[in-house]
């Protein structure tokens, strides 16, 4: 049951609202035990082409139908390994609109094992980055790089650089990337609370 707030909106409406205002297009569920993944009507929409398909079990091909051709073999190889060393499941790829349109899309979700170390379910969340990645203003102010820029240019740096390394890059390697990852994500933050307060 929705609880309704002071305002009128329900704290599913408030969350929808935040999710919206962060890019957050969709959610999804992966099931490794019996092999599905679900969807929202967000993901599903952009996923599937259909968001009839929300909270239905799928597999492939369905489940990535709308995946750009270009990055289905990287992409699943990324997925498969990310699921099998289980923690964060991070992936950039592309996905078609049924107009033809390109839409770039950041997969961001958690692998969770069972006590003897397999995969049992992952959950994520899909977000809209097609404004940044072609472009677009990524800020609301109109004024200077700021610090915050360089920061998150950096940051898409390093992504870059991840997704460029191989699966048999050394763990040392993969282990310093992912540690970048992580501080440019610290002082994006940081930067950001400076300066919004």
């Amino acid at each position: 049951m929705d609880v309704v707030t002071t305002d009128g909106f329900s704290d599913l409406d408030g969350l929808r609202a935040v999710l919206d205002a962060a890019c957050v297009a969709g959610t999804w569920g992966w099931d490794h035990v019996a092999h599905f993944v679900t969807y929202d009507a967000g993901a599903a929409r952009l996923l599937t082409g259909d968001p009839e398909l929300a909270g239905r079990e799928l597999r492939a091909p369905i489940a990535v139908a709308r995946v750009h051709p270009s990055d289905m073999t990287w992409l699943m190889e990324h997925m498969l390994r990310a699921v099998r060393t289980g923690g964060v499941v991070l992936a950039e790829y592309r996905v078609l609109q049924g107009d033809g349109s390109v839409r770039w899309v950041l997969s961001r979700g958690r692998t969770y094992h069972d006590a003897h170390g397999r995969p049992v379910r992952s959950h994520g969340i899909l977000i809209d980055i097609t404004d940044m990645r072609d472009g677009g203003e990524r800020y609301v102010l109109g004024t200077k790089p700021t610090q915050a820029d360089s920061l998150v240019q950096a940051a898409d740096l390093a992504m870059s650089v991840k997704h460029a390394l191989a699966s048999d890059a050394p763990a040392e390697v993969l282990e310093a990337v992912n540690l970048l990852l992580l501080r440019l994500g610290r002082a994006i933050a940081r930067t950001s609370n400076r300066y919004w307060q």
